[in-house]
Order: C-alpha cells, then structure tokens, then sequence
C-alpha cells in the first residue's frame, strides 16, 4: 500500500517558499558584496548594531559567501525536484519538460534578478536587513563550509594557486583614489574637491623637486655687489626670504628675510653702509630632491622652518620649495597680491594652448583637468624629450597620450614654448 500523494496546494506553496528563500540568498548575496564598507563603519561607530553585524559577515567573506551559495543551491535544487515531481504527477513525463522551463523562468525572474536588483538599488538598507538573519545561517553552514573551503584550496593549489598569500592588488589610498575620480565623473565632488583629495592622497609619492621652484626662476642676492644695490633689489622684490650667495649661486651662505632688513635699516637710520648683510642673514636650509612632501611638511613643522633650497646628490641647488608650495598641492593655488594663476599657460581661439616649457606636468594637469603621465619628467619640454628621445626642433610635432605636441620655439637645448592640441 502506497503513502497517498501530499495535496497539490501543498506542493505549490513549498515550492513557492523555497523560491522566497531563494530570492533572500540572493538578494543577500548581492547587497552583501555591493554595500559600502566605508559607510558600514560609520554606522557602526555610531553605534548601529546592524551595521555592525554586516562588518563581521564582510570580514568573514569567505565564510558568507559559502553559506550563501550552499543555501541558495539547496533550495534551488529542492524547487526544481519539488516541480518535477508535481508537474510529472499532472502531465506525465512532459511534465519534466515543463518543470524545467517554469522553474528556470521563475528562479531567474524572481529568485536571481529581482531580488539583486532591488539589492543593487539599496545595498546598504538590503544588508542591514539580512544581516542578523545571515549570521545566524553562516553559523549553522559553518562545518559544511569549512570542508568546502579546504577541497577548494586544495584544488586550486593544484594550479599553482594560494588563496591564502594573495596580496591585495590595490592599496588603500588607491581605492580611495578611484572612489574620488568615481565620485567626481558622476557628478557627486566638484573638481576643487577632487583636487585637494588628490593632492592629500599623493602626499607620499610627490618629491619637492615635482614642485619646487628651478633655479633658473629663483630670485637671489650676490653679496659681492655693492650693499645699496641689494637692499634696493631685496626692497624692490615681490618675495620675503631672498637666498645670499657669494662667486657662484650654489655658494649660498645665507637667507635674507624682509624683517631682518627692516629691522636693520631703522637701527642704521636707513643707511645701507652700516648694514652687514651677510650678519643679518638665517642659516640656509637644503634639503634633497628626493624628499617627499610629507616628509617635508613634517621637517618644516619640526624645524619651524617655511623655506629650503633643494640641491641634487652632489650638493647643486636646483630650486626652492616652500611652506606654501607644499599647501597649494591639497588646497590649490594660494594667490595674494603678487601671485597670479599659473603662469606660462596661453589658451588660443582654436582651443589649443600655449605652454611653457618650464610648466610642470601637475600644474597643467590641474589647470585644465588632463592627465598626461608624470612619472618620467617634472615638466612639459622633459615629458616630450623624454617621448621623442632627443631634443626637437622647432616646428616639429609629435603626437602621444591623447595630444598633439608642436615646438614653438627653443633656446640651445631648452624647449621654451609648446603648442598643444588635445586629440579627443
């Protein structure tokens, strides 16, 4: 005697929980990988318990991502047998062919896309909601997991592969930069904002030397001239601190600061004979072109210092880099009544630029949004002899990275000016 069939609204419910089930596994699935960690913690420092319980199932991907397939493929499984049999009971062995294509239709309609596209809508209220009941399943899939993990590694060391030693492939600071570019392209940072992000998050990779100001633009006094002439040129600058040097400008001896002029003009009675300059003037500080900016930011803060000469490994100055220098690369430009925006950029009518060949890569990059690279040269004339391998001559035209590059004009070896055209 055979055990009477269990009724067909029976079957149908069962069959309609196990696909609610499913859409949940999926749906979990989904909010779980897609929810932003940055904000779960945030929430969980103001003390969401929800949020806290989506940190411990993200710590624990591994483990989640396991139990989430093994349930969702349990209850996938037991739908699809649960039809069969129905329909087969109704329709025969056709039946078969029918539960094959209504469960398809229906675990991808409702049990796969609906649920992660609502899940992709709301990641974060989605895992918040899953949440507690997730751990609660992760616990109990726990042993299966672990077994499924380990015949996993194990076969994929087969093929040379360590999921345990896998370093990350990005570091934090360049998640955060995609993050901010993301955010920009889509409308949620402005470019100011976007700029001083940058300018923070490449605070260990830029050297002083990317930003310093070269030597060929530096003001500096000889003291070998008569003493009138170099209080009347100290006077006349735009600048406070004016480097001294005696025979040749590498021979710095000092730093002459505004202050201490003044000072000692009003205790000479404003007579430049009774005035040693050389005695007024502060110890100069040099630094190396290898110095990062943070590193230098910290020096300048631990010396109290808002001024050093960079020099190269043998001890040549090549520039000066500032206190304000290093601000103006999270802040922007810092214009008071001397300073002008970047200098040696000429838009022209037909949308090109004239640029000189001293303007550093970052600065134009900041200017006008682009992003040539600037890893191989600190400026525009060394980006295109490095590309081009050798030093152009004028009226040559070089096409890279998405521009259109045409020499203006030079002087002995130096490119001066630099037409350019961006290509798309």
């Amino acid at each position: 005697m055979t055990d009477p069939a269990p009724p067909i609204w029976l079957v149908a419910g069962a069959i309609f929980g196990l696909l609610l089930i499913s859409a949940f596994f999926s749906g979990s699935e989904t909010a779980l990988t897609a929810t932003s960690r940055a904000r779960m913690h945030k929430l969980e420092s103001d003390g969401n318990k929800r949020a806290r319980s989506v940190n411990r199932l993200i710590r624990e991907r591994e483990r989640m991502l396991g139990a989430i397939l093994l349930g969702n493929n349990l209850v996938n499984n037991s739908a699809a047998v649960l039809s069969g049999a129905l329909l087969g009971a109704l329709f025969g062995e056709a039946g078969l062919i029918y539960a094959t294509i209504a469960m398809t239709a229906l675990i991808v309609v409702f049990s796969e896309v609906t649920p992660k596209t609502l899940a992709i809508a709301r990641p974060d209220a989605f895992a918040m909601f899953v949440a507690p009941a997730m751990r609660w399943i992760v616990l109990v899939f726990a042993p299966v997991t672990r077994i499924v993990q380990f015949i996993v590694n194990k076969f994929l060391r087969l093929f040379g592969v360590d999921t345990n030693n896998q370093p990350s492939a990005f570091s934090a600071e360049d998640e955060l930069r995609g993050a901010v570019d993301l955010h920009h392209v889509e409308g949620g940072l402005k470019k100011e904002a976007r700029d001083r992000f940058r300018g923070m998050l490449d605070f260990n990779d830029i050297r002083v030397e990317e930003i310093m100001v070269h030597r060929k633009s530096v003001e500096m006094l000889d003291l070998d001239s008569p003493a009138a002439d170099l209080i009347t040129s100290a006077l006349n600058s735009v600048h406070t601190r004016l480097p001294l040097f005696r025979g040749t400008p590498d021979e710095v001896i000092g730093i002459l600061h505004a202050k201490d002029l003044l000072r000692a003009l009003w205790e000479a009675d404003s007579d430049p004979k009774r005035i040693n300059l050389e005695a007024i003037a502060r110890k100069p500080y040099f630094v190396p072109e290898t110095t990062t900016l943070h590193e230098q930011l910290d020096a300048f803060k631990r010396k109290q210092e808002h001024f050093a000469l960079v020099v190269d490994e043998y001890g040549a100055i090549q520039g000066l880099v500032t206190l304000e220098d290093i601000l103006e690369e999270i802040v922007g430009e810092i214009e008071d009544e001397h300073d002008s925006p970047v200098q040696g950029l000429r838009p022209q009518a037909d949308g090109s630029i004239n640029v000189d060949g001293d303007v550093t890569i970052r600065d134009l990059n900041r200017a006008r949004d682009w992003s040539l690279p600037d890893e191989e040269a600190v400026t525009i004339a060394g980006l295109i002899i490095h590309e081009a391998q050798s030093i152009p001559e004028v009226g040559q035209t070089f096409s890279f990275h998405g521009f259109r590059f045409k020499i203006l004009r030079r002087r002995r070896n130096q490119i001066t000016a630099v037409k350019i055209i961006q290509l798309s």
